[in-house]
């Protein structure tokens, strides 16, 4: 494989994404010298990457080896929980550190954890997803889930740095790689065209293709542009949205997948609901039909869903209302005016909303 490729995030407190294969050696640099113990946060279903991390730190740390569930069902203030009893009674310090290993959920359960515990300890992200490697261990967002909405309680806290080592897609399920898909196509629909002429050029490439590297560095750098000016997601300008541009598709991305009780992968979601946000700007008049077509056909290249009929319009409607980019009652969306033309939709009207909604039904498979 080629020469790691090095992608600087350059918030306040800068730090580097590494894209590459054979990465987990770098561990340990990421980690600094200062830091006595190390907890391990990993998925319990995927023990073998998590155990060749704590190979590679035992030489220079005591590591603590936190196991969590898989998926959604880790993202739970009684999972956060058990992990800061566990922190508690190894004695983890301020000098001390938190690395997580598995996919978008553990990446953002434990970064929340590293944010609480003492106030924010040093955590580094060792993605083993695609959707891990182009959403959640980039940007410093963390959160768990509530009854009432998908990460609602959470913190900022930016990671050390994070190592996107592809060798660990090598056993990923199929379906989880085009899970990840949603995110990186998503990406190409808010700020870089080039990824859908890839994806439609390519479909779905191999774990151990160029193509997917190129996806991943593309979307990662997406990513980092964007947060990069708007950290916190206070908003960007008359020519931007901002960090709220990378919800594109997440209001109803969310809504469906809390619906679903999370049978629906977060990627599958998220092609869901930008199908639905683009039909949503097409009824008002600010998206032309060729773009919104172009959803359907690219999530659909990649084998991801471009509707669902699992819940009533009022159900959703109710769970778009607690979405974190709403403001008091009215709803706002992130939507296009063209490709790479992202802007916010403020208060749609309901004929508008339902409008989508039954595109989104019609197009269930």
């Amino acid at each position: 494989m080629a020469d790691p490729t090095v992608i600087r995030v350059e918030t306040a407190a800068a730090y580097d994404v590494v894209v590459g294969g054979d990465l987990l050696a770098g561990l340990p640099d990421l980690l600094g010298s200062d830091a006595q113990r190390v907890a391990v946060v990993f998925t319990e279903d995927l023990p073998a990457p998590a155990s060749s991390v704590a190979d590679v730190l035992a030489p220079a740390y005591d590591v603590l080896e936190l196991p969590v569930p898989p998926g959604e069902r880790a993202k739970t203030a009684e999972c956060a929980h058990r992990c800061w009893e566990a922190l508690g009674a190894a004695g983890l310090t301020r000098s001390d550190a938190v690395v997580t290993v598995g996919g978008g959920a553990t990446t953002d359960l434990g970064g929340f954890v590293a944010a609480t515990w003492l106030r924010g300890v040093r955590v580094v992200h060792v993605p083993t997803t695609l959707l891990g490697m182009v959403d959640a261990a980039v940007g410093g967002k963390t959160g768990i889930n509530t009854s009432a909405g998908k990460n609602l309680v959470g913190s900022f806290h930016e990671p050390a740095g994070v190592l996107c080592d592809l060798d660990l897609l090598a056993t990923l399920p199929d379906a989880e790689l085009r899970s990840g898909l949603g995110e990186v196509v998503k990406c190409g629909f808010i700020a870089d065209p080039e990824i859908l002429r890839l994806v439609d050029d390519h479909g779905v490439p191999s774990a151990d293709s160029p193509v997917l590297r190129q996806l991943v560095e593309r979307a990662v750098r997406v990513k980092a542009d964007i947060v990069a000016g708007d950290l916190k997601e206070r908003g960007g300008d008359a020519r931007h949205p901002g960090r709220e541009v990378l919800n594109y598709g997440h209001t109803m991305g969310h809504a469906v997948e809390q619906a679903s009780d999370y049978a629906l992968r977060h990627g599958e979601a998220v092609a869901i609901g930008c199908v639905y946000v683009a039909e949503l700007a097409r009824a008002a008049e600010v998206l032309a039909d060729d773009v919104a077509d172009r959803h359907r056909s690219t999530f659909a290249r990649v084998g991801l869903p471009t509707g669902w009929s699992g819940a009533s319009y009022d159900d959703l409607r109710a769970r778009m209302a607690v979405d974190k980019k709403s403001r008091g009652s009215s709803l706002r969306f992130v939507v296009l005016s063209d490709l790479a033309r992202p802007r916010i939709l403020a208060d749609p009207s309901e004929e508008q909303l339902r409008a989508a909604y039954d595109v989104m039904v019609g197009g269930a498979g």
